[in-house]
């Protein structure tokens, strides 16, 4: 930044340390005249993206990746976690659970100087179906209570921001994984928020699931990679899903009810230029039931923390799409009257906007 000749600001200042310069009034005579000039530095902002080599869901796309053009061996993340660079892009990769190795971007920019933009975790996915799949999912641990231990790492109460890549990518990946003949063999789905670890900036999961069989396979850790490769605009294409108030559609879903699999939100998120937020299903939603609750005519209050999970996934969904339209969906046939009445009436006082199916066309 240069600052133009004979700047008022620079000649007050001089004049207000005239005793420092009585003795020689020439040199601010050609200071006058002198041009300012102030360094600005800025720090690049990157992509972090997370792998374990414990894991074959998460070291197989991440490899498969790091096989494209234009990879160089970057810093040692301490104490011992190797990384790669392209462009604006990085993967590192550790040994160690996925889901508990805390605070990895404020680590990387401490680390570098360098300032993490959003996460994106490798990893894989188990389900009681064992059905094969590629999933995509917000994370955080809501619902639970200040000292209680996550199973699944994270922190009591805390919501990441959701990385606003969610959305398009989501539906990118299905046109990928039916492109490469992986549908309908493999189920391409969202999933619900969930589980740690502990990050600071926009992030989301790409897993492959569902047993070490489907882990394994190269046709899926090539599909997620060329999804990164792709939606990061690695291949020189434009990046998928960078978010943007000023331009195109702005509504966001934050998902309130309904399985894990979040089918009735996900029908909504098919649709283009949808943006997703958190998924809330009816486990992140604690709820006490008056009618088997001992209470005091302060009538019917329905306890648990299901006010306490919506208002995180909403404040962090607000917070990941500045500018956007927060839109609550809610998964009405998941809920039963009581239960629905309280959530639309808590969102009421929240100031947090319900919308209909229709409503995000």
């Amino acid at each position: 930044m240069i600052l133009k000749k004979n700047s008022r600001n620079a000649i007050r200042f001089l004049h207000t340390h005239t005793n420092r310069f009585k003795a020689n009034a020439t040199p601010i005579k050609s200071l006058q005249n002198a041009d300012f000039r102030v360094t600005v530095t800025t720090r690049k902002m990157v992509t972090l993206i997370v792998a374990t080599t414990s894991d074959p869901a998460s070291i197989n796309p991440a490899a498969a990746l790091l096989a494209m053009p234009g990879w160089i061996a970057g810093p040692i993340l301490p104490p011992d976690i190797k990384s790669f660079s392209n462009k604006q892009t990085r993967v590192i990769q550790h040994d160690r659970s996925i889901v508990k190795e805390d605070d990895l971007d404020l680590r990387w920019e401490e680390a570098t100087g360098e300032v993490i933009d959003e996460v994106i975790f490798l990893s894989r996915h188990t389900a009681v179906s064992n059905r094969p799949a590629l999933t995509v999912h917000p994370i955080g641990v809501l619902h639970l209570k200040d000292g209680e231990s996550p199973p699944q790492g994270g922190k009591p109460g805390w919501a990441a921001l959701p990385n606003p890549r969610i959305g398009p990518w989501f539906r990118l990946l299905k046109k990928m994984a039916e492109a490469h003949g992986l549908v309908p063999e493999f189920e391409i789905t969202l999933e619900a928020t969930h589980h740690g670890p502990i990050t600071n900036k926009p992030t989301m999961f790409l897993e492959i699931g569902s047993t070490e069989e489907y882990w394994k396979r190269d046709d899926a850790a090539q599909v997620m990679a060329l999804l990164m490769w792709e939606g990061l605009g690695l291949g020189g294409g434009e990046a998928v899903g960078n978010w943007n108030s000023e331009t195109g559609k702005r509504k966001v879903l934050l998902g309130i009810g309904g399985g894990h699999y979040a089918p009735r939100h996900m029908d909504i998120v098919l649709k283009d230029d949808i943006w997703v937020g958190h998924l809330l299903s009816g486990y992140s939603l604690p709820m006490e039931d008056p009618t088997q609750t001992k209470t005091t005519p302060v009538e019917n209050y329905i306890g648990g923390n299901w006010r306490q999970s919506i208002k995180a996934a909403f404040e962090a969904t607000k917070a990941a799409f500045p500018g956007g339209e927060i839109l609550a969906h809610l998964d009405h046939k998941s809920f039963k009257g009581w239960q629905k009445k309280a959530i639309t009436e808590f969102l009421g006082e929240e100031s947090i906007n319900v919308g209909k199916p229709n409503d995000f066309t």
